[in-house]
């Protein structure tokens, strides 16, 4: 195809838009009402995930020590610890470690007397997981060996994170395959009216030899603009508030602040994966329209 001919059909695609403005117009607000819950939801997935894999970094088990248990018997347990399926790694603390952690709380003189005999505290193992699916079974696999205290449970905030990232993504995905069918329905009416509006115009083009895929072209990037500029619309309403969204529900639990992405990190993936998403929309809806008036109600007008 020869470069006048391509500037000709990217100037007709952009001359489509504006001639059916009030359809692109609708197409652009539930395309970008449709990303902007797609692009919410995984967003929130990923930090949820982030959250979650920041408590399990951040040693999210702690395994005490009865304090009369030996130092022998202690470091004994690290092996135990290890075969159970679920954990990834264990951190053996000392009775003297824990206790030193204590000393602002407790001051120097208590402290020096808590040294040695005196120390009240037992030995612990820092515990990490592999899967927080799983973190009430292998609490209990861990309850079962001797030497045991107590564990720090935390199977609540796991279970309610992995629940919450369930929901968001089953909820999400049934929000987008609904928006997006109406997205498509839209989009393909809007390409559908611009043809009808250039049927005549259409059949002359059909007539002196142009074929359908020259035909189609100015169309398709149509379709592919009204996604672009949905995508570019509503990628930029989620970074916008992303961060001050993200600030508040800092304020409210203090650790979603360091455990999930800062705007930086994610500005530029949504903006490209969401511009990508509109243009694929719109490729898609405008494709099946053309191709749906092409071969049946565009049939009779255009000579075939």
């Amino acid at each position: 195809m020869k470069l006048s001919s391509t500037g000709y059909l990217v100037r007709e695609g952009f001359r489509n838009i504006w001639a059916n403005r009030m359809m692109s117009l609708a197409s652009v607000i539930v395309l970008v009402s449709c990303l902007i819950i797609t692009g919410s939801a995984a967003l929130i997935s990923v930090n949820v995930n982030s959250l979650i894999a920041s408590i399990g970094d951040d040693d999210q088990i702690t395994v005490y020590l009865l304090p009369d248990l030996s130092d022998t018997d202690s470091v004994k347990l690290e092996s135990k610890l290890l075969a159970i399926d679920n954990i990834a790694g264990v951190h053996f603390r000392s009775r003297d470690d824990v206790l030193k952690d204590y000393k602002k709380t407790l001051g120097d003189d208590i402290y020096s007397a808590m040294q040695g005999d005196g120390n009240p505290f037992g030995n612990e193992y820092k515990v990490r997981l592999d899967d927080l699916s799983l973190y009430a079974d292998t609490v209990a696999e861990i309850g079962k060996l001797p030497g045991i205290d107590s564990i720090s449970d935390r199977s609540d905030i796991a279970g309610k994170l992995t629940k919450l990232n369930y929901f968001v993504t089953v909820v999400g995905m049934w929000v987008v395959l609904v928006l997006g069918a109406v997205t498509l329905f839209i989009i393909s009416n809007t390409i559908r009216m611009t043809m009808y509006s250039r049927r005549f115009e259409i059949s002359i083009m059909h007539s002196v030899g142009a074929t359908n895929a020259f035909i189609r072209i100015p169309f398709v990037i149509e379709a592919m603009m009204i996604g672009l500029i949905s995508g570019l619309i509503s990628s930029c309403i989620v970074i916008a508030v992303y961060e001050p969204l993200r600030s508040a529900a800092s304020g409210i639990i203090g650790m979603i602040g360091s455990s999930t992405l800062p705007v930086e990190s994610i500005s530029l993936p949504t903006l490209l994966l969401m511009s990508g998403a509109g243009i694929l929309i719109g490729l898609l809806g405008g494709s099946i329209s053309i191709s749906r008036y092409l071969n049946k109600e565009g049939g009779a007008v255009i000579g075939r």
